[in-house]
């Protein structure tokens, strides 16, 4: 049994958490803070956990307490990561960090898309990005772990098999994306009011976003081009899912895709290659950590057509935070993680 910490436990990655961890019969979260929040049981503010955490209340954050842990998940906006990570490093604790602050390697490039300088260079190399379908060996010997975006992870996991088996052109990638609401986080916005987001549906960041540079990392990784990616997300009136369809241009005769993808993927448990011919729906993996992937070629011609779907809470965050403490620690890879989508 190990003793774990969140910090930011309000958001919805927070509390996605602390519903997956209940769960969880190897970890006993024995802290959870929000400095707006401090002294509020979590029962209160989440009436689904009572009966799973009835004396846990949120608390300032405190170094040496987070310190004591065996390790720490931050559900933090990105920069707060920075300031706390190093110091619970120090003192032997593990940190998972969901937020954007570890994933880019170069401090500049992460300076650049998010307005800020990095808070905590020396630390980028040591990071770990916790894409277990790709990172799995180095991610059991981590102490510092960046969790993939929901974006990123989708689109990684789609385009994995056909650019490790050098199948499509790099330069030539189109990403086009949508997510649920959720995406957007808990914060009050006026774009993410009811009557703002139902009934409607729309493109944003077409310019650039914060996610791009994090997918073309990872892309760039499983092959040593460069990589040229048009990446397109959308907002869609759902509280949870991210559809991630995939286009991309083969370089050479690729034989059957069906069986590549079936292949890649045939040892890893929260990636399931749909049958031939498939459409997965973002509702088949709603409250669940798996990643439902079908690929076409239409008109067997040189268009290939991947389609990804995931959870954005769980496998795009929180659930596959918990996929790589289970890796850190020794565990099952499945602990915490077994229970079925939601549907409908």
């Amino acid at each position: 049994m190990i003793n774990v910490g969140i910090v930011g436990g309000t958001g919805y990655t927070g509390v996605e958490l602390l519903r997956l961890l209940a769960q969880h019969p190897q970890v006993s979260v024995k802290a959870i803070t929000s400095r707006s929040e401090a002294g509020v049981k979590v029962c209160d503010m989440y009436p689904n956990l009572r009966g799973h955490y009835d004396t846990l209340a949120f608390s300032e954050p405190d170094a040496k307490a987070l310190g004591a842990m065996d390790a720490v998940f931050f559900a933090t906006p990105h920069g707060v990561a920075h300031a706390l990570a190093g110091e619970l490093l120090a003192n032997g604790t593990r940190v998972i960090d969901l937020s954007a602050d570890f994933r880019l390697r170069d401090a500049d490039e992460w300076s650049r898309w998010y307005d800020q300088p990095h808070g905590a260079p020396e630390l980028l190399e040591e990071a770990v990005y916790g894409l277990p379908e790709m990172h799995r060996e180095k991610i059991k010997t981590a102490r510092l772990i960046a969790v993939p975006g929901c974006y990123p992870t989708a689109v990684q996991l789609g385009y994995l098999p056909l650019l490790e088996a050098g199948l499509i052109d790099p330069s030539q990638l189109i990403a086009d994306c949508k997510s649920g609401v959720t995406g957007a986080g808990r914060g009050a916005k006026v774009a993410s009011l009811l009557a703002e987001a139902s009934e409607s549906m729309k493109a944003y960041g077409a310019g650039g976003h914060r996610h791009l540079p994090e997918i073309r990392q990872g892309l760039g990784d499983m092959q040593p081009n460069p990589v040229g990616l048009t990446f397109v997300p959308h907002l869609t009136p759902m509280i949870r899912g991210i559809h991630a369809t995939l286009y991309s241009t083969l370089t050479a005769e690729p034989g059957d895709l069906q069986a590549l993808f079936e292949q890649r993927y045939a040892n890893e448990p929260f990636v399931d290659v749909m049958p031939a011919g498939s459409h997965p729906e973002t509702r088949s993996v709603k409250g669940n950590n798996t990643c439902r992937i079908a690929v076409h070629r239409p008109g067997n011609g040189n268009t290939v057509v991947v389609l990804s779907v995931i959870d954005n809470l769980v496998k795009g965050a929180s659930g596959q935070a918990i996929q790589n403490l289970n890796l850190m620690f020794g565990f099952d890879e499945h602990m915490g993680l077994n229970a079925p989508a939601l549907m409908p």
